[in-house]
């Protein structure tokens, strides 16, 4: 069994407490490793470290900070089978899957070393003055992240918050810290100074609450439900904290009457059940034209059929459990309260048979047809692996029901058309639009969410400036 550790000042330590915890594989209920359990103490510990490294990293060259940083890209992907088998192991998902994350991480790591380098500031002429606009770091960030992607969207925040000079304290999720942990121990390898980047394990209530509400945190980054979202945005308040929050999701995918129907499916299945639907952009709800809802729906399911699902590890396995029972029964409950109000099961609706699934959180992927707006299913973030789909008329029909939600972060549509492609995307309310493409994630483009999804940018460099303040220098003299 593999014997994590917390990351403050350097070291490798456990909590102050003694306290551990055993984290087990969601497809076998194995135990994968033992974790500490830190406290508030912990995190007070990680944020002083922090705070004594972030005057000396602040002031580190742009070029210096991004070759700790292309070195610690090097040592993910050196490293890349280890983290991702401890990630499949404690998260569930296929080791294809977990490779690519952790891969991705690392183009974070080199994407954001370059990005540092682009931090210009501004001279501007006006009488006898000179102003000049700097951008500066805006402290230690704390980092909070979630179970679905530990690694990538933990990256999507040391990034660019190491590339602006700010120190932070991470804290991955309770359940699935390993891999997290091992990628910022990378940056530690790599020789980010002590104390520049720490990592506290713990409960939200505890760790979470310190890093929130502790007056040594200017930066709080954010990625998970939008009820903690909403407590992080209310505590942070009381001191006027920089706030980076990207929550929840129930994203509409449009098929219209002249989209390509091969290609419609097939993204809709990729984008509806990859990581068994546990992701912030899952497609949510299906919106089909009535004259090809059949046709798609047919294509859908073929698709859909076709998954294979079982333990991450094993070779050809598409999908992999769900990350745990209450995510699996939540499913089973939207399931439910669909059929109970007339929505139609095409597949799915169940856990697989057979030995090999007895002990893990499996699900199969599921089609609803003939659902509606006063099903649940259809109105809040089921996070699991279900695609319902309802008709509509016209495509201003479609897009009122894509907005009839609290939510926008992404949605999709698809069409042959240009004009109706942008009538669409000018109108749709959320953060990021698919066209014709089943994933509104770019590096270099800002992505975060409209309404309750969110606030603030990560990635590009909307991603830097959420880590830097901006600061104007008046200089007076006579000609």
């Amino acid at each position: 069994m593999y014997h994590s550790y917390m990351l403050i000042d350097g070291e490798q330590v456990q909590a102050l407490s003694g306290r551990v915890d055993v984290i087990y594989n969601p497809a076998s209920q194995e135990p994968v490793g033992e974790v500490p359990v830190g406290s508030r103490q912990d995190a007070r510990l990680a944020l002083q470290a922090a705070r004594r490294a972030f005057p000396a990293w602040s002031e580190t060259s742009c070029q210096k900070r991004a070759e700790i940083l292309h070195e610690a890209a090097d040592l993910v992907r050196e490293r890349t089978d280890r983290i991702a088998r401890l990630l499949t192991q404690e998260q569930g998902k296929p080791l294809k899957n977990a490779r690519a994350e952790v891969r991705s991480s690392a183009d974070m790591l080199d994407y954001y070393a370059e990005e540092g380098k682009r931090n210009f500031g501004e001279w501007m002429a006006s009488g006898q003055s000179r102003s000049i606009v700097l951008k500066q770091p805006v402290g230690v960030a704390a980092l909070i992240t979630p179970w679905n992607f530990p690694v990538d969207l933990l990256a999507w925040k040391v990034a660019p918050a190491l590339a602006a000079g700010c120190t932070f304290v991470a804290k991955p999720p309770s359940k699935a810290p390993i891999a997290a942990t091992e990628f910022v121990k990378t940056l530690i390898d790599a020789g980010l100074p002590p104390g520049a980047a720490n990592v506290v394990h713990g409960p939200g209530s505890e760790v979470g609450a310190e890093l929130v509400q502790s007056p040594i945190s200017r930066k709080i980054a954010f990625t998970g439900e939008t009820k903690t979202g909403r407590w992080i945005m209310a505590h942070a308040a009381g001191q006027i904290k920089r706030i980076s929050l990207e929550l929840g999701g129930q994203s509409p995918f449009i098929v219209c009457q002249d989209a390509d129907l091969e290609k419609a499916a097939s993204a809709c299945t990729q984008r509806a059940f990859s990581n068994m639907g546990q992701i912030c952009i899952s497609v949510n709800r299906i919106y089909a034209a009535e004259e090809i809802a059949d046709q798609f729906t047919a294509k859908l399911l073929e698709h859909t059929q076709r998954l294979r699902i079982g333990n991450g590890l094993e070779p050809d396995v598409d999908l992999g459990p769900m990350f745990s029972e209450a995510q699996r029964e939540k499913t089973r409950e939207h399931v439910a309260d669909a059929l109970a109000k007339g929505a139609s099961l095409l597949c799915g609706g169940r856990e697989p048979e057979g030995r090999a699934f007895e002990k893990g959180f499996f699900y199969l992927p599921t089609v609803l047809d003939n659902v509606d707006h006063s099903m649940r299913i259809m109105r809040e973030e089921t996070f699991g692996p279900v695609a319902p789909i309802m008709r509509f008329k016209t495509l201003e029909e479609a897009i009122a029901l894509a907005n009839d939600t609290e939510f926008g972060l992404a949605a999709y549509i698809f069409t042959r058309d240009l004009k109706t492609a942008i009538f669409a995307s000018e109108r749709l309310e959320a953060g990021g639009i698919g066209v014709n493409v089943n994933n509104v994630v770019d590096i270099q483009a800002p992505f975060g969410g409209w309404k309750q999804s969110g606030i603030g940018r990560e990635l590009g460099h909307f991603g830097l400036e959420a880590y830097l303040e901006t600061k104007h220098i008046r200089l007076g003299f006579e000609m």
